[in-house]
């Protein structure tokens, strides 16, 4: 009589069921939980125990993407990317005709939201006191909050130290709680502190922007306390992605340089940008370069901004962000890749023509690049940018 597990055989009375090859034919388990979400061809990793030698299948929707021979304990393992097509997949694994679910993916883009110039001096800080510190963020807040990684331009030093810097006209200097607020109310993760009003109040005040950011979970680019690590980038993970994050300035009052004994910003030397691109890619599926660049009041990108954006983009950088300016300039999308000239101010004190003028950029994120773009744009009202509704 015909068993599933194999052939019966009768000796001397005593029924033996012979187990096939590979093992008993009994249901795969998957001992792994699946995450909440992968971006498009993020990698994907899934465990569990099967027949010992026996063939192992991964299932993801419609399509078998990988198969493997389980070890001689049973256990085998899945590492493979995930599709690039946005959408629900079940997930599951077969064995010698038997199938069993490992759950449900959510196939999306990794969020990114990127804001310009942000300064916690100045009118803001006054805003600031008068209102309290999450005055300016009221409007954007929700957005940069539902973002994986929101990033912005953080044209300020955070400290109750310090001095303004001999001879600079502007000078901005914010307070921690006003820092705090915009890492935790307003969900700010990364802030670059390549630009000319990083060091207003001077290297000690420098200095306690760099640690209030740190203590207050912001990754900080383009500055730090030597060359070395001012060129560093911040290495963030999402849906199983890993985006790299750097910073320069072409706008370099003296002395605001990094050097390899002194804090500083980082200058926008091709050759670091360069480099530091290239060694951003090997950490990193996705470079997005933060630079601070360009002519104040200028609603075209320079030929200087064309050039730099060539280089990083040649070296491997899949989206290029600009500030400084203080209005927008345009916005292009090159297949996977994308720049944005200028995002213009956004926690700003504005008194110029056009410089109210503000938005959210939000960029899609899978392996390849960039796979999705939308601007949200607003206007700066008493230091406050408000999207349109």
């Amino acid at each position: 009589m015909p068993v599933r597990a194999g052939v019966l055989i009768i000796v001397t009375g005593i029924a033996l069921a012979l187990t096939p090859p590979g093992g008993a034919q009994t249901a795969p388990t998957v001992s792994s939980t699946l995450p909440t979400w992968r971006a498009p061809g993020a990698p994907l990793s899934v465990r569990g125990t099967a027949g010992p030698g026996a063939t192992v299948e991964l299932w993801i929707g419609a399509a078998k993407r990988a198969a493997r021979v389980a070890q001689p304990d049973g256990r085998f393992a899945f590492r493979v990317r995930v599709p690039v097509t946005r959408r629900r997949y079940a997930v599951a694994v077969a064995s010698e005709g038997e199938r069993t679910g490992a759950g449900s993916l959510r196939v999306r883009p990794l969020r990114l939201a990127a804001g310009g110039d942000v300064t916690l001096g100045d009118g803001v800080a006054t805003a600031i006191r008068q209102h309290g510190p999450r005055w300016p963020w009221r409007s954007v807040a929700p957005v940069l909050r539902s973002a994986d990684i929101a990033v912005v331009n953080l044209e300020t030093c955070v400290s109750t130290r310090g001095r303004p810097w001999p001879g600079k006209e502007f000078t901005f200097r914010g307070t921690p709680r006003s820092l705090r607020t915009a890492a935790g109310f307003a969900g700010v993760d990364v802030g670059s502190l390549a630009n000319n009003h990083s060091l207003d109040y001077g290297r000690i005040a420098f200095a306690d922007t760099l640690a209030y950011a740190r203590r207050f979970g912001i990754h900080t680019i383009g500055g730090g306390v030597n060359l070395r690590k001012a060129r560093r980038p911040a290495v963030l993970g999402r849906g199983g992605l890993r985006i790299a994050f750097l910073g320069f300035s072409d706008v370099r009052p003296p002395g605001f340089d990094a050097g390899p004994g002194r804090s500083g910003a980082t200058p926008a030397f091709p050759k670091y940008i360069r480099a530091d691109v290239r060694k951003a890619t090997a950490r990193a599926d996705v470079v997005v370069v933060y630079f601070h660049w360009g002519i104040e009041l200028d609603w075209s990108p320079t030929a200087r901004q064309r050039f730099l954006a060539r280089v990083a983009l040649r070296a491997g950088a899949s989206v290029v962000l600009g500030a400084h300016p203080h209005v927008l300039q345009p916005r292009e999308r090159r297949g996977h890749r994308f720049v944005a000239w200028s995002l213009g101010n956004f926690v700003f004190d504005w008194n110029s023509p056009g410089t109210d003028r503000t938005g959210i950029l939000r960029l899609g994120l899978g392996r390849t690049g960039v796979v999705s773009s939308r601007f949200l744009p607003a206007r700066i009202n008493w230091v406050q940018p408000r999207l349109r509704r």
